[in-house]
């Protein structure tokens, strides 16, 4: 089971959190691609516009089943070990998902003035297209 992050390349929080992702799962679940990468959004019909709405989860066996925004995180969290219990929580609690929604939202329309903004965009070395060091060609 693979599944595909669509990250902000250019956003230090963004990049700082794919980056422990990566160190937690090691490309195993989830390889990435930055917003920037045009090639690959446009593989997956994503547009620009599509990438202000936040960061982009894609299901690598069925392509047609995203999440975006505070639910991608949400379902990442899930498919962490033990997440599935502490996502199930949260959602459970009356307010907090909305709570969390708007939260999510302020940071992603502020990311680059609260975190700032990298000079370069930063490219996983686990990309889509390379899962556990096995690269398609």
């Amino acid at each position: 089971m693979t599944y595909y992050v669509i990250y902000d390349g250019n956003c230090n929080l963004c990049v700082t959190l794919v980056q422990q992702l990566e160190k937690l799962d090691q490309g195993k679940l989830f390889t990435y691609a930055p917003m920037q990468d045009e090639v690959t959004l446009t593989r997956f019909g994503i547009t620009a516009q599509d990438c202000e709405m936040g960061m982009i989860l894609i299901d690598g066996k069925d392509p047609q089943t995203r999440w975006q925004g505070s639910d991608a995180a949400e379902e990442i969290a899930r498919l962490l070990p033990a997440g599935s219990g502490l996502v199930s929580a949260y959602r459970g609690l009356p307010g907090v998902k909305w709570v969390g929604d708007r939260f999510y939202e302020q940071i992603r329309d502020n990311r680059y003035q609260l975190f700032g903004k990298r000079s370069s965009t930063y490219n996983s070395p686990y990309p889509i297209g390379c899962q556990s060091g096995n690269c398609e060609v």
